[in-house]
């Protein structure tokens, strides 16, 4: 349950967008593509002296695109606070969207209880996305969406408000994520099964090249596949099957000439993770212009260089943000940045940077704004930005980026043989894969093979004044908000044309059922009024729904089973404790209530639940809190085990509680893991919860050892 990463933050925070802002083009000299260098000129500034040569001034690159991802409460909110950070300096616009618009949902479904604007805005209909983009221009804005199964959605709305504000569309610029098989790996919100959701990523990518030409229709995401626990190699190997898959569809598709390969290759765009290990992130982006070179090259035929450029935005890891001594993150957020700036033939096109505090609970714009400052400082007041690539002519470089590349390249061609990455997402490889390494990683940190300064090591420490009031260092959501947005989701309704509504509704069913682009369909669902869920669910009654394979029955034992090792003392627990209420196994569920997808925590309690010799229950992502009781009832598993990262945790937790006792199984001890704050973690310990877990509990043998404390207490065993 408990994980070391923020829903607020890393895992939710996600795909900033890699189009170029309007002001200040990048000349032929300065452009900085993969493999080159960039050409940064120097200017004689006409002085004879020979000491002057030391002095002379050097033309600066731009700077990167600079973003906070953010969105939060309403869309009035979230509008407010974009023209806010607009005025600090920001240069583009990232959009996070709440999880019911990412999935499909309406405001007042019974999924999105509790989620509602919580990690981002909630979009339920045009009429949210024109109060969302009040007073700011979209066709002089580069604007960024945090979106993947309901993107061809967003961007539709988004076009109309545009159209509505008088935009010539074909001007409007920014990215619309759009990478569904990360979704399946990492981020879990998706909606339809592989092969609908890839003609959904296709028709909007023709659409796009043909009617809104300077905008980025996809970001293949590899960010959120680090953070589920990619190695680099696997980063690197997944994103770009990705893409190959992506590409061959479109092309495929005969939606697009041949001549016009490079147009679509050209808006092809990449969002990126950068750890703290710099130099290796580093080689890391290096590896991926070297790779994405030769596949466009030689698969594509793609002939232009600047096609064939690897266009990347990144946000920086949020996976090692720490909850223990939390002002560290600050140096470990710096470092990461550095990763993807330093070098000029690998530098990021845009970059937004987590908060200090965001394995804490929802950053406040003062914690946002120390993040762009980070930005501004190194852009504006270090040289950074006047020098050629300062890696140029490194053996030691060169030698790590073919060690990458080698690799990638391996592990690429091994998912080829699998018959692709859609198929390799489908048989559960990549999963597996991902659940292993992260669980690796983790056994790691537990055995201090891998050190986290004040988490495994340095773990004294002085009082921190950032933290002293720890309900007033991070942002609240209004629980009301929920209320009052799904009010006006009411209103939007009965004011619609209802019949228009419907007719378009039953027109982009039809669209589904055959083989014609979606998008223009999509549009006029936009424009008649139609809602998010019911836009989504017509696709659903066509394309049906997909659960991802979750991982956790393949994965290897990644902790040590030493005899007189911390797992075998918890195994013998577990046995002893079985044995004594009459049981032949111990059964724990894991469950995860609402629509937060991120599973990465739950994945590796259940892994090592598996291992100390628990018989688990888990049935992956967006259940019910019914449907996870329903599951305890069935199961009769002596605990449940509920992990929430969305922030949803004080509307879920008592609904489970309450159906528990309602089924008369209330002396099944109930645990809880997630981005929980202090004030938060108490009222739930209140309402009856056994044990609270949080990301500074990052050692999980220990966590499955208080979970056999818990079930020992319930059913008054010695403990």
């Amino acid at each position: 349950m408990a994980d070391n990463q923020s829903p607020h933050g890393a895992p939710m925070r996600t795909a900033p967008p890699v189009s170029e802002p309007k002001a200040a083009p990048v000349s032929k000299e300065t452009s900085g593509k993969p493999g080159t260098s960039g050409g940064a000129r120097t200017v004689d500034t006409g002085s004879k002296r020979p000491e002057a040569s030391e002095h002379k001034k050097r033309d600066r690159d731009r700077p990167w695109l600079m973003r906070t991802y953010a969105g939060h409460s309403t869309a009035e909110a979230s509008n407010a606070l974009y023209r806010r950070n607009l005025a600090k300096g920001q240069t583009g616009l990232s959009v996070a969207f709440d999880l019911p618009t990412q999935t499909g949902y309406d405001p007042d479904h019974v999924l999105a209880l509790g989620e509602v604007g919580r990690v981002g805005v909630p979009v339920a209909h045009l009429g949210d996305m024109r109060r969302l983009f009040e007073d700011i221009p979209l066709e002089r804005m580069n604007t960024s969406m945090t979106i993947n199964s309901t993107a061809m959605w967003l961007l539709a709305l988004l076009q109309v408000v545009a159209e509505e504000q008088g935009a010539d569309i074909t001007a409007l610029q920014g990215t619309t994520q759009n990478d569904i098989v990360k979704e399946y790996l990492s981020r879990g919100t998706h909606v339809f099964p592989p092969g609908p959701s890839l003609r959904l990523t296709t028709d909007m990518i023709t659409y796009a090249v043909n009617h809104i030409p300077r905008w980025n229709p996809i970001n293949i995401c590899s960010y959120h596949l680090q953070e589920a626990g990619a190695t680099p190699v696997q980063e690197i190997a997944y994103a770009m099957s990705t893409a190959i898959a992506v590409l061959d569809a479109v092309f495929d598709s005969g939606q697009v000439p041949r001549e016009r390969r490079g147009d679509v290759v050209g808006r092809m765009s990449f969002f990126v993770n950068a750890g703290v290990r710099f130099v290796e992130e580093m080689c890391k982006m290096r590896a991926f212009g070297r790779i994405w070179d030769t596949v466009t090259r030689e698969r594509y035929g793609v002939q232009d260089p600047k096609h064939r450029r690897f266009r990347y935005g990144v946000q920086v890891n949020s996976l090692g943000l720490t909850e223990a001594q939390p002002e560290n993150n600050v140096q470990r957020i710096v470092l990461e940045m550095l990763a993807v700036t330093l070098s000029k033939d690998a530098r990021a096109r845009a970059v937004q940077l987590p908060a200090w505090n965001e394995a804490l609970g929802l950053p406040r714009p003062w914690d946002q704004q120390w993040s762009l400052r980070i930005q501004q400082v190194l852009a504006h007041e270090s040289d950074l930005l006047e020098y050629d690539d300062i890696f140029a002519g490194s053996h030691v470089i060169e030698a790590k980026v073919t060690e990458l590349v080698d690799q990638a390249t391996a592990e690429m061609a091994h998912i080829a043989e699998l018959g692709g990455v859609m198929a390799a997402v489908e048989s559960g490889y990549l999963k597996t894969q991902l659940v292993a390494s992260h669980a690796e990683r983790r056994a790691r940190i537990e055995s201090g093979a891998e050190s986290i300064v004040g988490v495994n090591v340095y773990e004294s420490t002085e009082p921190n004044p950032l933290t002293a009031d720890l309900d007033r260092a991070i942002m609240t959501v209004d629980p009301d908000d929920e209320a009052r947005v799904v009010a006006a989701l009411h209103d939007w309704r009965l004011a619609r044309n209802e019949q228009r509504a419907e007719k378009a509704l039953a027109e982009l069913r039809a669209a589904a059922a055959g083989t014609e682009n979606l998008m223009p369909a999509t549009l006029e669902c936009a424009r008649a009024g139609v809602t998010t869920g019911e836009w989504s669910w017509a696709l659903r009654d066509v394309f049906g729904e997909f659960r991802a394979p979750t991982g956790v029955g393949g994965a290897p034992v990644a902790a040590s089973a030493d005899e007189d090792g911390e797992l075998a003392a918890v195994r013998r627990r577990v046995e002893k404790t079985a044995a004594e209420l009459g049981d032949g196994r111990l059964r724990l569920l894991v469950g995860k209530p609402g629509l937060d997808g991120h599973s990465n925590g739950a994945e590796q309690i259940a892994v090592r639940a598996r291992d100390a010799g628990f018989e688990v229950v888990y049935q992956g992502i967006r259940l019910t809190p019914e449907q996870i009781v329903s599951a305890a009832v069935a199961e009769d598993v002596h605990c449940v085990g509920l992990s929430i990262l969305s922030g949803s945790h004080a509307a879920l937790v008592p609904d489970v509680l309450g159906r528990l006792r309602r089924a008369g199984v209330d002396d099944v001890p109930v645990v809880v893991g997630g981005i929980i704050p202090a004030a938060d973690a108490e009222e739930l310990r209140a309402a009856g919860v056994a044990a609270v877990f949080t990301p500074k509990d990052f050692g999980i043998t220990g966590i499955i050892g208080r979970i056999v404390d818990e079930i020992r207490r319930a059913n008054k065993l010695e403990v």
